[in-house]
């Protein structure tokens, strides 16, 4: 029974392939709208922040990242179902290819608060927070189009084409591709 208990939390513990900063907040989680109402008082803080990137820049020795901030989930993952926070920038040392970091793909960063830095959004001028990333992570797309999977997902269920039927279950149907959920 021990036995058991191990071998399925070192499983459930190799499915995480997040990378440790992104996956587990920093001890003082420090929120994009904390940090902008006293940006000065939070310099040099570590902070764990993403959004929906708005414009990736590159410069001969850095890339610069524009994101429009959503809150994140436990696992650190965009919420955007929730009202965006704010813009704010990701400063790295590496080079940010604009084909892979595309507009609207989500992401999540975790590094250092540098301060903030004047940007001209159209012919307002906002003051941006800064973070200096160590850790810069690209969540893959999520595909809502097709679902395939048996029917143990939801059991015993009524289809308006099968009737009662134990691989069906509001709108989940083994081998099919209906989604109704999300």
């Amino acid at each position: 029974m021990k036995w058991s208990i191990y071998l399925l939390s070192l499983l459930l513990v190799a499915c995480s392939n997040l990378p440790p900063a992104i996956d587990n907040p920093p001890l003082a989680d420090i929120s994009y709208p904390q940090a902008v109402q006293a940006i000065g008082s939070y310099q040099s803080a570590q902070v764990r922040w993403g959004g929906v990137i708005i414009d990736v820049e590159n410069e001969q020795t850095s890339s610069t990242v524009q994101v429009l901030s959503y809150p994140l989930n436990n696992y650190g993952r965009p919420r955007l179902n929730k009202p965006y926070e704010g813009r704010f920038i990701i400063k790295t040392a590496e080079f940010l290819d604009p084909a892979v970091y595309t507009k609207n793909s989500e992401i999540t960063v975790a590094g250092i608060l540098k301060g903030d830095e004047a940007r001209l959004i159209g012919k307002k001028e906002l003051r941006l927070p800064v973070v200096a990333s160590s850790v810069i992570y690209l969540w893959p797309v999520e595909s809502n189009n097709e679902c395939y999977g048996p029917g143990a997902w939801g059991g015993f269920g009524y289809s308006p084409y099968f009737g009662y039927s134990p691989y069906y279950w509001g709108g989940y149907y083994y081998g099919g591709p209906y989604r109704r959920w999300r």
